[in-house]
């Protein structure tokens, strides 16, 4: 309980500090201390839930971070990614690439939360960049403020779902995505270390160990490590719940091991990878796997998780504030 009033208390720390800088500090339309007055105890609500929803399952800090990197690239940070289908329309998270999405109830479970103290205040939208920082936090990883103020969107089409990186795609497809969002190179290599939480399917990587009618491996996947993930994965077309670590080791806390596993070609998926064909994402691996510049690490981290959050957001009177963060009002 200590540990966590501790955590809290960094946090609110953080903010603090951050109010006192110029407004412009804060994303275009965003600010930092946005309910100050209108629900002062919100990021305390969201982080002590949150809190509650991590230790009781420590696997979804990764959803929870995953969530809010889903909705940014689709159509911009707006909650469209918590919407249900309606007829006729399948929603963003019933799209192939959001079919193995989680944590819906445990946003729905803090939103709920902040109802009963703010009714209609606090948007889905901002709920989601604040779990993803705070599920950052308790997985021992660094804090950032979090500039708030975001609207959430009114509709959401599985067929939007293009806009996301793509899973399999090389490093110069995945350069070409993050650039048409107002991304650069370092965001995409700084991001890409979100990969050091979590798990991922069996079908997200059988390609690389199975590859074409010869089922050859990827030959920039390292051989020992290949043998271990084809233990798990019996084949191109297994589709079961097998799943292998994202950050095998230590892929339930935020750390730079995740660099020193694509460093030594231990990158599970084809994006990982993809990093260490490029000069510049190369170069930044090499020195993150070092072990001795996690601060810097972690500074560029919250600066690209904050370029990413204020990604065609919208604000003022644009959208709404859901109730319900899974149908609008």
């Amino acid at each position: 309980m200590a540990a966590g009033r501790m955590q809290w208390l960094s946090l609110a720390l953080a903010a603090s500090l951050t109010t006192l800088l110029s407004a412009s500090a804060a994303q275009p339309g965003l600010g930092f201390g946005y309910y100050k007055t209108t629900c002062p105890g919100a990021e305390r609500i969201v982080f002590s839930e949150t809190t509650r929803i991590v230790r009781a399952s420590p696997d979804l800090a990764a959803s929870l971070l995953r969530l809010h990197y889903h909705d940014c690239f689709v159509q911009g940070c707006d909650a469209s990614v918590l919407l249900d289908s309606t007829d006729g329309t399948p929603a963003e998270k019933d799209a192939k690439p959001n079919e193995s999405l989680r944590g819906f109830d445990a946003v729905a479970r803090v939103k709920d939360k902040l109802e009963k103290a703010c009714p209609a205040t606090v948007s889905c939208a901002d709920v989601l960049a604040l779990m993803a920082r705070d599920a950052v936090v308790l997985s021992k990883g660094p804090s950032w403020p979090v500039a708030l103020g975001r609207r959430d969107g009114r509709t959401s089409s599985a067929g939007n779902c293009g806009q996301l990186p793509p899973l399999y795609g090389n490093i110069t497809a995945m350069i070409e995505v993050f650039a048409g969002k107002g991304l650069d190179v370092k965001d995409l290599v700084v991001l890409s270390a979100a990969h050091t939480l979590g798990k991922a399917h069996c079908s997200s990587f059988a390609d690389r160990l199975y590859n074409g009618s010869t089922c050859s491996t990827d030959p920039t996947l390292d051989r020992r490590y290949a043998d271990r993930l084809r233990m798990r994965c019996r084949g191109p077309g297994d589709s079961g719940d097998a799943m292998a670590e994202m950050d095998s080791g230590s892929c339930s806390t935020f750390d730079t091991s995740y660099y020193r596993q694509v460093a030594k070609g231990r990158g599970l998926l084809r994006s990982d990878a993809g990093l260490m064909e490029h000069p510049v994402t190369a170069a930044y691996v090499r020195r993150a796997a070092t072990g001795r510049y996690d601060g810097h690490f972690f500074r560029d981290f919250r600066d690209s998780m904050a370029n990413m959050g204020a990604m065609g957001v919208l604000t003022g009177d644009q959208g709404e504030i859901r109730t319900k963060c899974n149908i609008v009002n």
